[in-house]
C-alpha cells in the first residue's frame, strides 16, 4: 500500500496526468471554436433569421448552466476521471449527430447537449488541476489551461474551410480528435475532491459568501466573451467597418489573450492573484471605454483590443486560481459550480443586453458598459478582504470570548 501511494505522489505521473488534462482541454475548445460558427452557418444557409440563429447558439450556454446543477454530486462520488469521460462522450456523439438532421430544433437539443459535456468536462479537469497544483505553481497551471482551450477555439474556425470538401468532414474531424483525448484520459489514475467532514459542511451561499470577489471573472468573462463575439460584428458595422475586418479585430483580442495567458500566471504566483485581477480589471476598463472613440479607425482599434485581450483574457483562469487561493480544497467543487454557473449566466446575458443597448440607447454603450463594470471590479477590489481563515478566525475569536 505504502509503494503504491508513492508512485501515486510521482512528480512524473503527475506531470503526465495534467498534460492529458490540458489536451483534453484543447480538443473542447477546437470543438468549440468550430461548432460555434459551423452551425451558424448552416442555420444562415438554411434561410433562418438572425434572430433564430442567435437563439440557437444560446443553446449551448443554456446547456452548460443547466448541467452546473449536477456535476457536483456525482464527481464527489465517481471521481474526477469518469465525469470527464462522460463529457467527452456527450460531446462526441452531439457532433456526430449534428448533420443527420437539418432542424433548428434538432440542432437546439445537440447543442444544449454539448454545452452539458463541455461543463462536465471543464469542470472536472479544472477542478483537478486547481485542487492538486501547489500554491506556487497555481497560476502557471491555471494559465496553461487557459492557453490550451484559447488556442483551441482559435484554431477551431479554420476548420469550417472543411466544409466545402463534405458537410460530414468537419464533424469526423471533431470526432477523431474527441477519440484520441478519450483514450489518453482512460490511461489516467482516478482521484477524488477532498472529503468534508459533517462539521464542514457548508451551503452554496456559504462558499459564495468567502469566494464572491474571485467568482465574478467568471461572470464577467462570459458576459465579455459572449459580447465581443456575438454583438460586436453588429457595432462594427453599424460604425462603418466593413465586414471584412471584424473577424481580423476580434482575432487581435483573441490573440492579446493568448500571449499573456502565461506570463501573467506566473506573475500572480509572485505578486498575488488578487493584485493581478484588479489590474488587469483596471486596464480592461480603460481599454473598452476608449473603443469609441476610435470610430472607424481600423488600426486603432485592433491596438486597443489587443491591449485590452491581453489584461483580460485571462480573467476566468485566474479567477479560478483565486479561488484555490483563498477557500479550502473541500468547498473548491462548490465555488467551482458557482463559477461555471456565473459565466453562463453571463455568456447568456450578454448578447441580450448589448443587443438592446445598440437598439435601443447607442452602439457605443456597448463598450461603456464593458468599461463601467471592469472598474466596478476594479474599485470592489479595495473592500474585498475576507477569506475563509478570517473568517474562521474571527468565528473563534467570538466564541473563545463568550
Amino acid at each position: 500500500m505504502k509503494r503504491m501511494k508513492q508512485r501515486y505522489l510521482d512528480p512524473r505521473t503527475e506531470q503526465y496526468r495534467f498534460y492529458i488534462l490540458i489536451l483534453s482541454v484543447a480538443v473542447a475548445g477546437l470543438s468549440q471554436g468550430l461548432t460555434l460558427p459551423l452551425l451558424s452557418i448552416m442555420i444562415e444557409k438554411a434561410g433562418h433569421s438572425s434572430v433564430l440563429n442567435g437563439w440557437n447558439a444560446a443553446a449551448l450556454y443554456i446547456g452548460m448552466f443547466t448541467a452546473s446543477f449536477f456535476v457536483e454530486k456525482p464527481l464527489r462520488r465517481y471521481g474526477y476521471k469518469p465525469m470527464i469521460l462522460v463529457g467527452i462522450i456527450m460531446v462526441l456523439l452531439a457532433s456526430l449527430l449534428i448533420p443527420f438532421w437539418h432542424n433548428l430544433i434538432w440542432w437546439f437539443v445537440l447543442r444544449f447537449m454539448i454545452g452539458a459535456g463541455d461543463s462536465a468536462l471543464h469542470y472536472a479537469s479544472q477542478l483537478w488541476i486547481t485542487s492538486t497544483s501547489a500554491e506556487e505553481r497555481r497560476g502557471r497551471n491555471i494559465s496553461l489551461y487557459g492557453l490550451a482551450y484559447g488556442s483551441g477555439f482559435s484554431i477551431g474556425p479554420f476548420g469550417v474551410n472543411l466544409m466545402g470538401i463534405h458537410i460530414w468532414l468537419p464533424f469526423l474531424v471533431i470526432a477523431l480528435f474527441y477519440i484520441v483525448a478519450f483514450g489518453l484520459v482512460l490511461r489516467l489514475g482516478n482521484d477524488f475532491p477532498e472529503v468534508m467532514k459533517k462539521e464542514e459542511k457548508m451551503s452554496y451561499r456559504k462558499t459564495f459568501s468567502y469566494g464572491w470577489y474571485a467568482l465574478i471573472p467568471a461572470f464577467l468573462y462570459g458576459y465579455m466573451e459572449a459580447v465581443m463575439n456575438g454583438s460586436f460584428p453588429i457595432y462594427a458595422l453599424r460604425t462603418g467597418i466593413s465586414e471584412a475586418w471584424v473577424s481580423l479585430i476580434l482575432f487581435s483580442f483573441a490573440g492579446g489573450a493568448l500571449l499573456t495567458q502565461l506570463p501573467l500566471g506566473i506573475w500572480s504566483d509572485r505578486v498575488g492573484r488578487k493584485r493581478v485581477l484588479m489590474t488587469a480589471g483596471a486596464i480592461g476598463a480603460v481599454g473598452f471605454s476608449t473603443v469609441p472613440l476610435a470610430g472607424d479607425h481600423v488600426t486603432v482599434i485592433i491596438l486597443i483590443f489587443a491591449i485590452t485581450g491581453c489584461s483580460v483574457g485571462s480573467f476566468f483562469s485566474l479567477g479560478l486560481a483565486y479561488l484555490a487561493d483563498i477557500l479550502p480544497k473541500h468547498m473548491l467543487p462548490s465555488a467551482n459550480v458557482l463559477a461555471a454557473m456565473l459565466f453562463s449566466i453571463g455568456s447568456i446575458m450578454g448578447p441580450g443586453m448589448a443587443g438592446m443597448g445598440i437598439q435601443f440607447i447607442h452602439p457605443d454603450s456597448l463598450f461603456y458598459f464593458l468599461g463601467f463594470v471592469f472598474a466596478g471590479f476594479f474599485l470592489l477590489g479595495f473592500v474585498s478582504k475576507r477569506s475563509y481563515q478570517q473568517g474562521q478566525q474571527q468565528a473563534e475569536n467570538v466564541t473563545s470570548r463568550s
